[in-house]
């Protein structure tokens, strides 16, 4: 049997969220070196990158073939995480089979698929639990699973699949952006007595790290990750005990919610190069719809047993995240998380989510 071992690893999605604390965690130690893909080298997040040290940048788009077959040759690892709120649903489906099948052509020995839950079938196939974004990825996660029964010898390769981030929980322009009402901290979305898995960045870098360091054990695996349910009445008590701040949590109906600060942009395109008149195009507010859904009805669960045995050293709860949060800020000259989720210093941080960053442009 070949080894899965890698040392230079191409990565689609660098820009991302979660790409800079993967690339951040691959490249620690000097064991991986890092081609990053990105439209626009001299952007900020590519600098980020290229700051870490044994990072070089590819500039282009993974909507070209040409450009994936320069990324991955001469490369024996691949981290894929395609930005599905640039192409929509349809066209990311497309994207992800061809970056599998021209990794398998290019000689590389471990793909990582940066995955999303396959929702609509863990909600048995109903539509109230549609959310394009979700499904797109988990239908390729689980073809490129299928497809390593019979390729596994040649390339290994493993989903990575994890969730809505802890940090979208404290920032602007994300569905769960926190408000400040009457010097209330409030979080006013559709989630009744549900749960969020959410996910910590940071984690995010050792999980990738992980699969590529235990490639024989990763073969095949769909590591599915989150630090805990988040239920957000427990989020808003955590928050005022780490805090001191008065924090809460109301549940929201569909609409209230869609007449919210979320209201100009519910009937675009959830993907924003995708077309509204393609009636396989879901629009932003029934994508989110579903994606609420989904958190409500606890349609996902984690094994988290499996999660302390990977990583020992995890984020276990919203409160813990939140102290660790609370403390990198002071330490970053952010300030506290109370001051942080003010609507001065709230929409003057540099967003989150490179969508957000972007303004929803960009090439495809």
């Amino acid at each position: 049997m070949p080894s899965h071992a890698t040392s230079r690893i191409f990565v689609v999605g660098g820009t991302g969220a979660q790409g800079l604390p993967v690339i951040s965690a691959l490249v620690a130690g000097g064991k991986y070196s890092v081609r990053a893909l990105s439209r626009d080298p001299d952007s900020r997040r590519a600098k980020a990158l290229l700051a870490l040290g044994n990072v070089t940048i590819l500039k282009g788009t993974f909507a070209d073939e040409a450009i994936l077959r320069e990324g991955f040759r001469g490369c024996d690892g691949a981290y894929i995480n395609l930005d599905g709120f640039n192409t929509g649903e349809k066209t990311e489906i497309y994207w992800a089979i061809r970056c599998y099948e021209i990794a398998l052509e290019e000689g590389i020995r471990f793909f990582v698929y940066g995955n999303l839950d396959y929702a609509l079938k863990k909600a048995g196939y109903d539509s109230r639990f549609r959310a394009g974004h979700y499904d797109g990825k988990g239908r390729i996660g689980e073809w490129i699973l299928f497809q390593n029964q019979t390729n596994r010898d040649r390339m290994g390769a493993a989903a990575f699949t994890t969730g809505p981030y802890m940090e979208m929980a404290i920032s602007a322009m994300t569905p769960m952006m926190p408000l400040v009402e009457d010097g209330v901290v409030t979080w006013r979305v559709p989630l009744g007595n549900g749960t969020v898995p959410h996910v910590a960045l940071d984690d995010c870098g050792y999980y990738a790290r992980w699969l590529f360091d235990h490639p024989e054990r990763a073969n095949g695996m769909n590591l599915e990750v989150a630090i805990e349910q988040v239920e957000y009445h427990r989020l808003a008590e955590a928050f005022e005990r780490v805090t001191g701040h008065p924090a809460r949590y109301i549940d929201t109906d569909l609409d209230t919610y869609w007449n919210g600060p979320l209201k100009m942009a519910a009937g675009l395109a959830a993907g924003y190069n995708a077309d509204l008149n393609d009636k396989s195009t879901m629009s932003f507010r029934d994508n989110f719809t579903g994606f609420w859904n989904i958190w409500k009805h606890n349609v996902i669960q984690r094994d988290y047993a499996l999660l302390d045995e990977i990583h020992p050293n995890r984020i276990r709860t919203v409160e813990q995240w939140l102290r660790h949060e609370d403390e990198r800020g002071r330490q970053q000259g952010k300030g506290s998380l109370w001051e942080r989720v003010q609507p001065d210093n709230l929409f003057k941080s540099v967003p989150l989510l490179k969508l957000s960053e972007d303004g929803r442009k960009g090439a495809l």
